[in-house]
């Protein structure tokens, strides 16, 4: 096929575009801000849209932060589009700094227990995926169902992530707020400024091509013309 990769990408590569984007993610961040920029809506709309995205981040609802955003944008009128853009404020490169911060504040807020806490990240995500096999397994099979080890993931990861995940996102969700709100606003003045002036050079070109044309309708024809100075001519010689 024309358009067919000619090679595909092993998964190292892909990998690696996951955590780094081809065109880097200072590229990639100006692009974002560049379609916030240009989203339709009030300033405070938009922001709205980007506080709920941003807020979202800090939620452990990882394959469902689209949703999540869209949802609490439309709660609160915010802009659905800016708030899925939002939620690019949690990517590879911050998501480890949201997730110790989440983990220790919310492990602290509940006092996690020593059992629990004693168990290391992988164990209690292992025990948690091998409970959801071994049980859906169990359907069949007739064998004990034990969710024993999802239990100590709930406790340990999942519940502790959302809890110190609501106060630091609401701080960064209104901080992004009252952030988003002049700079948005600031650029739809200087666009509306640069497509007001635009278009007063289209209506000053038309104007100026108008004149033109009726300046040339109004104008004698070339042979009037001609026969007007022979008329003066024969005059003079007379």
């Amino acid at each position: 096929m024309l358009f067919k990769r000619r090679e595909r990408p092993g998964l190292l590569t892909r990998i690696w575009h996951f955590f780094w984007p081809r065109s880097g993610w200072s590229r990639a961040t100006r692009y974002v801000i560049l379609r916030l920029k240009r989203l339709p809506g009030s300033p405070e709309e938009i922001a709205r849209g980007i506080a709920a995205g941003v807020f979202v981040s800090f939620t452990p609802f990882f394959g469902m932060h689209f949703v999540s955003a869209a949802l609490i944008a439309w709660l609160i009128r915010g802009n659905i589009l800016a708030a899925i853009l939002g939620t690019f404020f949690g990517n590879p490169l911050t998501f480890p700094l949201i997730a110790a911060l989440n983990l220790e504040l919310g492990s602290w807020m509940l006092d996690v227990s020593a059992d629990v806490a004693n168990h290391s990240l992988p164990a209690l995500f292992k025990g948690a995926f091998w409970d959801l096999w071994h049980n859906f397994v169990a359907m069949f099979t007739g064998e004990t169902v034990d969710w024993s080890g999802f239990q100590d993931f709930f406790r340990g990861i999942f519940l502790p992530y959302l809890v110190g995940g609501i106060g630091p996102g609401v701080v960064f969700a209104i901080g992004s707020y009252y952030l988003s709100v002049p700079l948005i606003a600031a650029y739809q003045n200087r666009r509306r400024g640069r497509l007001k002036a635009k278009w007063e050079e289209i209506r000053q070109r038309r104007a100026a091509a108008k004149r033109e044309k009726a300046e040339k309708k109004a104008a004698p024809p070339p042979a009037a013309n001609a026969k007007a100075r022979g008329e003066v001519r024969e005059g003079e010689g007379r």
